[in-house]
């Protein structure tokens, strides 16, 4: 089991590293950029086939390694290349959301149907509950792509402690997908480090996003649904708690909730003085700390219905107190005048 995990966490870490740098070329030479604009934080075109890079590095390892194959591994994988596929299209042509949320919503079906399940209730709205949380928890980290670094650095902690939640199971091919994941984002993460010279875009954003939360459901863990909830609200702790400040925030001052903005959690840490680096660290550490609950939880260490109270708790002080973070203009301003300064140097695009 040793030599398999290893190979896939050097090889997928290898990979992405190498095709991020050929893809990077390929982009800059095709035009494939994103271009800046007045919702977009950076400054410069910026090739965006990062995702790209990410998926490839993730998979190729895995269909390599994994010794036996299971049907909910296999159906993860090719969901997880549909919503791959579908990310670098609206990267390409600019989907609308509705085609989107289709395509999502069949790829978390196909999750549903193989036996992935919040057992929160008991009965048929288990099935619909899964499904809505796994298309928000992906499009949550579609979200969070939204400065240098920033979603790289999650993923690569979540997808590691995801994968030592599948170990404790014994689900050895997840186990495999996810370590390759979590080294996968972090031979991309070289590029996207600030300042970054290479952009996930949608292709990476929605597979990184589709894995984690697909995987999260899949994991077979004991202690009941109060441990399940709990280790799926933990492992996706910043990424929920991004996704609800914002649309709490844009629902507040009355802004069209799926129109991009400077208005996330990494914009208001910026505000508050800190450096490009300083807020990906912080995010690392707002990472790092509910995921090694997590895993305590999926040990049975920690119980799990007082650990959703706290998580739930903590995320509604963190939402209420970055809510006073000045983000957008002041009102009696001028709608088109500029914000607030900030640092745009080194920031990545926000498509949310």
């Amino acid at each position: 089991m040793l030599a398999p995990m290893a190979g896939a966490a050097v090889g997928a870490l290898v990979l992405a590293d190498v095709l991020s740098g050929v893809l990077r070329r390929l982009a800059l030479r095709r035009g494939l950029t994103d271009r800046p604009g007045v919702r977009k934080a950076h400054t410069r075109p910026m090739p965006y086939l990062g995702g790209v890079a990410i998926t490839l590095g993730t998979l190729i390892p895995v269909v390599v390694l994994v010794p036996r194959w299971d049907v909910r591994l296999a159906v993860l994988v090719v969901a997880s290349v549909a919503v791959a596929v579908l990310g670098l299209v609206d990267d390409l042509r600019c989907l609308s959301p509705v085609a989107r949320l289709v395509v999502e919503g069949l790829a978390a079906t196909a999750v549903v149907l193989i036996g992935g399940r919040i057992a929160a209730f008991g009965n048929w709205l288990d099935l619909i509950v899964t499904m809505l949380w796994i298309v928000v928890i992906t499009n949550s980290f579609n979200l969070l792509d939204n400065m240098d670094g920033a979603a790289a650095t999650v993923a690569t902690v979540v997808a590691g402690f995801l994968a030592w939640a599948a170990f404790l199971s014994g689900q050895t091919g997840l186990v495999l997908l996810l370590l390759a994941l979590s080294a996968g984002c972090l031979g991309f993460l070289i590029h996207n480090w600030t300042p970054a010279r290479l952009f996930m875009g949608d292709a990476g954003s929605l597979f990184i996003g589709f894995v984690i939360s697909a995987a999260a459901v899949l994991v077979d863990l004991p202690g009941g649904p109060m441990s399940r909830i709990a280790e799926m609200l933990l492992v996706t702790f910043v990424a929920t708690v991004d996704t609800c400040l914002v649309l709490v925030s844009r629902s507040r001052a009355g802004r069209p909730l799926l129109l991009g903005g400077t208005d996330h959690i990494s914009h208001r840490l910026r505000r508050l003085g800190m450096s490009i680096r300083q807020v990906t660290f912080t995010l690392f550490a707002a990472t790092l700390v509910p995921c090694l609950c997590g895993v305590l939880v999926a040990e049975q260490r920690l119980p799990g219905f007082a650990v959703v109270a706290g998580v739930t708790a903590i995320a509604v002080l963190v939402i209420s107190v970055l809510l006073r973070v000045p983000v957008y203009p002041a009102e009696g301003r001028r709608t088109d005048a500029p914000a607030p300064p900030i640092s745009t140097r080194a920031l990545s695009t926000d498509r949310s």
